[in-house]
């Protein structure tokens, strides 16, 4: 059942295989990206699918997440981490290892961020790309 309202804490969340966290961190990230340039643009769906799927990838993600570096505290440089290095289920089909890892790991963050309900600082974040 879809609850909006249910939030996991911290210790769950860092229980959590950053797998699990990146599954969640990219659908939140696509989100983002897609209500971005709908609400600021007045382009035709096709047009704005083209755009997202310019930022929805893991070389942009990987560009974004180093920008990003700089701005994350210790627990959040921890789930990236994490998530960057952990073994993943599926290669990389048109970025680098590298790309795909750090992409993989700005995911995570994202879903950490997401799933414990730390939506001011998830916003902060992804407003320093701009």
């Amino acid at each position: 059942m879809f609850n909006v309202n249910q939030l996991i804490t911290k210790e769950h969340a860092n229980n959590m295989s950053p797998i699990v966290l990146a599954f969640i961190g990219d659908a939140v990230y696509s989100l983002y990206i897609r209500e971005k340039f709908a609400f600021s643009s007045d382009l035709k769906s096709g047009e704005l699918h083209k755009l997202a799927s310019a930022n929805v990838n893991a070389v942009s993600q990987s560009a974004l997440v180093i920008k990003l570096l700089p701005h994350l505290d210790e627990e959040e440089t921890g789930i990236y981490k994490r998530a960057r290095n952990t073994k993943k289920g599926t290669k990389a089909k048109n970025s680098s290892i590298a790309d795909y890892n750090r992409s993989t790991g700005l995911e995570a963050l994202i879903g950490f961020l997401y799933i414990t309900g730390n939506y001011n600082r998830l916003n902060y974040l992804l407003n320093l790309e701009e």
